[in-house]
């Protein structure tokens, strides 16, 4: 029998949609704001959009109050709009105008969230764990280091939060910028300050070298660093243990204190996107940004081509017309990337997002750039590069999700807000809270997320919601709370490639 529901959400009063909460049926009706009923004409999955004006065959499809594609046939009321019906409308490289518009205002904070319990590093950087991490300048001494890691853990457990090795292939038979990229991604890495003391370690032949690595190295860091080349010692596992000791001694010197939460890092991600994403807990992440930024913190927005189509939304909130460049230069270099290599700028978003609602890539990006809220950008960093302004951020990087976490890891973020409507068990080298976009996901994998947006759907406000994520974050900053993915030792990363391997 079919029944008058309410269970769909309208964004913008000047959108040609609205987005189901549940599997509708052919003949279910939607009272609409304003009175007038829509009756939905063919099956449609939970949150994907339901047309609620005629639009005609080419017409711009309305949602957020921006376009999201152009329809490739005739739509009518009640019909459901997706791949069979909506083509994006993005096309090359474009010009842009800096038109810097920002309408946002610091917010003021409870006293109880302006502070937090971090380790203060000797050189005066925070730090919210006290790691000792393991860094290879080469992959194929993985696995000694990944034994080093577990002997370490074990042995050292009680003295420091843990000892950890990060995997990856790379740094031997790379030339030029690829092999930069690599260089400089692990540089970032070792001076993070949620490591306490780091442990590089080279084999002796590859062309990342360790004399060159350390060399790298600013002065200040010196201290917590530890290089080893595995050919030149009889043992590589007991000398690296004698490191790990002599960095343990130095860990166990530093104490947690009260720091202003200005001294936080947050990056800023979305995996596993959903028809949801860009309604509830994209929107989320960036009412937490700019809590974060109103309290003189730092946030981190990367995933460039999930900007594609959303992009003049950030442009125009640059500080100056130097970061519009830059971020100009950002964009039409990404896509650039993609023609280099033969490939259509606008092949996304993947199949999960379709599955769950997201038709094109305009629609992934207006849901997308939610994440950064609405603060002005004061920086754009290349990848591998750390952050070195406070407030909101621009990392260049791709949108997948290991590559973009590491990348924002390295930029220095402390934590990583890793929203999604699919689910992933993937944590990356800092602690990545999982965010759900829906109530039923975070209730069925219950050890993948770690925090409910869909809470947003069920009576709560942006704000409440907004203040209660802030001070869960400040539990985890403050040692009192692991992630989900820390607690299983779900820790990796990738390093991004655009080159020639020998």
């Amino acid at each position: 029998m079919n029944t008058m529901i309410r269970d769909y959400i309208a964004i913008q009063k000047q959108d040609d949609v609205v987005i189901a909460l549940r599997d509708m049926e052919a003949g279910d009706t939607l009272l609409l704001d304003g009175g007038d009923v829509l009756t939905v004409t063919e099956q449609i999955p939970r949150g994907h959009k339901i047309a609620v004006h005629p639009i005609e065959q080419g017409q711009d499809v309305i949602k957020y109050g921006f376009s999201i594609g152009r329809a490739t046939q005739p739509i009518e009321p009640g019909q459901w709009i997706h791949s069979h019906n909506l083509h994006t409308g993005l096309s090359g490289t474009l010009d842009y105008e800096y038109a810097p518009t920002v309408d946002w205002q610091p917010s003021e904070l409870p006293q109880h969230l302006k502070t937090f319990d971090g380790y203060v590093r000797p050189n005066g950087e925070v730090g919210i764990r006290n790691e000792l991490w393991i860094i290879n300048t080469v992959g194929c001494i993985n696995k000694i280091c990944e034994a080093l890691a577990r002997m370490g853990h074990a042995e050292l457990a009680g003295r420091v939060d843990g000892v950890y090795h990060f995997p990856h292939p790379f740094g031997c038979s790379q030339l030029g910028d690829d092999l930069e990229y690599t260089r400089q991604l692990l540089t970032s890495l070792v001076l993070h300050p949620n490591a306490a003391g780091v442990l590089v370690i080279g084999l002796g032949c590859e062309n990342n070298q360790v004399d060159e690595f350390a060399a790298g190295i600013p002065a200040e860091y010196a201290g917590k660093i530890r290089y080893l080349k595995a050919q030149e010692v009889e043992d590589e596992l007991e000398a690296g243990m004698a490191y790990l000791e002599e960095l343990a001694q130095l860990a166990e010197q530093e104490q947690r204190q009260p720091v202003p939460l200005s001294a936080l890092k947050l990056g800023l991600k979305c995996g596993g996107s959903d028809g949801l994403s860009g309604i509830t807990a994209n929107p989320l992440v960036g009412k937490v940004a700019d809590l974060l930024v109103s309290a003189g913190g730092t946030a981190i927005l990367t995933e460039v081509p999930e900007m594609f189509g959303a992009e003049t939304i950030l442009m125009n909130r640059a500080a100056s017309p130097q970061v519009f460049q830059d971020m100009v230069q950002l964009i039409n270099g990404f896509k650039q990337y993609f023609v280099d290599h033969g490939q259509n700028i606008y092949e996304n978003p993947s199949p999960g997002n379709k599955a769950g609602g997201i038709t094109t890539l305009e629609e992934k990006s207006l849901g997308c750039t939610q994440k950064g809220g609405h603060s002005q950008v004061v920086d754009v960093q290349r990848y591998g590069h750390r952050v070195q302004r406070t407030g909101l951020n621009i990392v260049e990087a791709p949108g997948n999700d290991l590559v973009s976490v590491t990348a924002l890891s390295a930029a220095g973020a402390h934590i990583v807000l890793f929203t999604t409507g699919r689910g992933t068990p993937f944590g990356g080298p800092v602690p990545t809270v999982k965010i759900a976009t829906q109530s039923e996901l975070a209730n069925r994998k219950k050890h993948w997320i770690d925090f409910n947006a869909g809470q947003l759907l069920e009576g709560r406000t942006m704000d409440q919601v907004g203040l209660e994520l802030l001070e869960q974050i400040v539990d985890i900053a403050s040692g009192r709370l692991e992630t989900n993915s820390e607690r299983h030792g779900f820790r990796e990363i990738a390093i991004f490639k655009d080159g020639v391997i020998l």
